[in-house]
């Protein structure tokens, strides 16, 4: 398999766990940009979702399996953005990244706000959905409240 475009091991390497909806918009963003990109999803129909002008590569497997892991050449990454629909997956493969493979940007998305403070004991950086559409809501009803003030 070859991840690098014209042979440049410019550490510019992204791997993307989940090809879900937040996986797929990601992962076709980054090729768009020029990135080097490899999406590991278990189910090879999560491919199907990918655009047909993705340039980047896929690969079936378990992320969570240290052989899977090598194929996809983690050590060459510089980032690895966990977004199954699992948190304890993403935990799990964001810690093997950071602690194993010492890759220096690990992400990870969680549902559950409450488990943050796992993954920054790791030095994992989170996205929690819900924490970001809370703050969202709150802004717009602050805005929304501004605007009541103003008549």
């Amino acid at each position: 398999m070859e991840i690098f475009k014209n042979n440049k091991k410019d550490r510019d390497y992204t791997i993307i766990i989940g090809c879900g909806r937040l996986g797929t918009g990601l992962a076709d963003s980054l090729s768009d940009r020029g990135g080097n990109v490899l999406v590991i999803d278990n189910d090879k129909d999560a491919f199907r979702k990918l655009p047909p002008s993705y340039g980047g590569l896929t690969l079936i497997g378990d992320a969570t399996d240290i052989d899977v892991l090598h194929e996809a050449q983690i050590k060459n990454a510089n980032a690895v953005v966990c977004v199954t629909n699992n948190d304890n997956t993403n935990i799990m493969i964001a810690q093997i990244a950071k602690e194993l493979f010492k890759i220096e940007h690990v992400i990870a998305r969680l549902y559950d706000p409450e488990r943050e403070c796992v993954y920054r004991e790791f030095g994992i950086a989170t996205i929690c959905p819900a924490v970001l559409s809370a703050n969202e809501i709150r802004k717009l009803l602050g805005n929304a409240k501004k605007e009541d003030e103003v008549e």
